[in-house]
């Protein structure tokens, strides 16, 4: 996952202003810091995802693939 793959899947999920939120204040317990703060120290977008997704509660479902750009027609 791309970093704008990340902020992509942040924003549909969750809203931009909420989404940007959540990055930078939640601390995700078992990153134990904040998704911007482990973007920063070079964790991989995917995994922030990943961990904001599970302290979230969002289903498998929607976890997978998501912020993939729309396919070109």
């Amino acid at each position: 996952m791309k970093h704008s793959e990340f902020t992509r899947a942040i924003e549909h999920e969750f809203g931009v202003d909420y989404g940007r939120a959540l990055v930078r204040d939640l601390v995700l317990t078992e990153l134990d810091r904040t998704g911007a703060q482990a973007l920063a120290d070079g964790v991989r977008p995917r995994d922030v995802w990943q961990a904001l997704c599970r302290e979230m509660d969002v289903p498998d479902s929607r976890i997978h693939g998501a912020g993939r750009p729309e396919p070109k027609k």
